[in-house]
């Protein structure tokens, strides 16, 4: 079943992203009590990137992070600052280099969550409550974000098969996705003929490397998501992030429901209308359902005092 959510900010500075994501999730987590995770933005620096890790505890931990750090040195990277948390470990470092190759390169060493200059990915077993008391979600503000909730179906249940999924090699990219791709192999093989790699046999973080494989050869994000439609088969409701904007997909038949929102200050979305609720208690809530086969982008860059 799965439930997904997002949001984005028009005021300037953005908004506490982690707790409004937060709420939401917690009010769709009967769609998916079995892992929950968080795509945060906020703003980024030129020529720096944040990179966050899976790591074991105790010993195996200190041996990835031993090893992440051997690639980082490879690259010439310097660490600007670092932290372990929970069961990952993060680093902000400088890098103006080769993001893909430097991406399967740090793959290759140790389990990546995300690479971004504004994006941190934070996911892990359990509700939204339980993520947060390891990761101090609720603290995080931000410019926007996508949350999801997952009920395991094909796979077990483990941090790493949990969602949001970062599009791997590409910087920014995070997909939160309910549905199932049934032509994944066929596009996935299509992908990895070009070169691209895959860290999963999720349909989802095939998604998100379909659309930055587009958006990479200078497609829109919007005629992304337009092609998406056509290109993917199967049910499913998508929403996708990058560094300035999100957008939606949902295929034809529409059996994966969305539920939107809009006002002066924000736009968001969800499985469910009462995650809606949950960001205006008591009020009232103008939603609408998009249409089947419809997709729509948000970008910063249309409120100019965001920039």
């Amino acid at each position: 079943m799965c439930g997904i959510a997002g949001i984005m900010y028009k005021t300037p500075g953005g908004g506490d992203t982690g707790r409004d994501l937060i709420d939401m999730l917690d009010g769709c987590q009967h769609r998916g009590p079995d892992s929950t995770g968080f795509a945060l933005y906020g703003e980024g620096h030129d020529g720096e990137l944040l990179l966050r890790f899976m790591i074991a505890a105790g010993d195996g931990g200190k041996a990835s992070i031993d090893a992440i750090r051997k690639i980082l040195d490879n690259y010439d990277c310097e660490i600007l600052d670092e932290e372990t948390e929970g069961g990952n470990y993060r680093a902000r470092v400088n890098f103006t280099g080769d993001l893909q190759k430097f991406a399967y390169d740090l793959e290759h060493g140790a389990t990546v969550v995300s690479i971004g200059s504004s994006l941190e990915i934070i996911k892990d077993v359990g509700g939204a409550h339980d993520v947060d008391d390891v990761y101090h979600v609720a603290r995080y503000h931000g410019t926007h974000g996508l949350g999801h909730v997952r009920l395991a179906t094909e796979s077990d249940v483990r941090p790493e098969a949990a969602h949001p999924f970062w599009a791997t090699g590409f910087s920014d990219v995070a997909i939160v996705h309910n549905g199932q791709i049934t032509n994944f192999w066929k596009m996935r093989r299509r992908l990895e003929r070009k070169g691209f790699e895959f860290r999963t046999d999720n349909d989802s973080e095939l998604i998100a490397v379909y659309l930055a494989e587009k958006m990479a050869h200078g497609v829109a994000l919007k005629d992304a998501l337009r092609d998406s439609i056509d290109d993917l088969d199967g049910t499913f409701s998508f929403l996708v992030s990058t560094k300035d904007e999100i957008g939606y997909a949902k295929d034809r038949l529409a059996v994966k429901p969305m539920v939107l929102y809009e006002t002066d200050d924000m736009i968001a979305v969800a499985s469910e209308e009462v995650s809606l609720n949950r960001l205006f208690p008591g009020k009232a809530l103008n939603t609408m359902e998009p249409a089947p086969g419809t997709y729509a982008t948000w970008s910063r860059s249309t409120y100019p005092d965001n920039r």
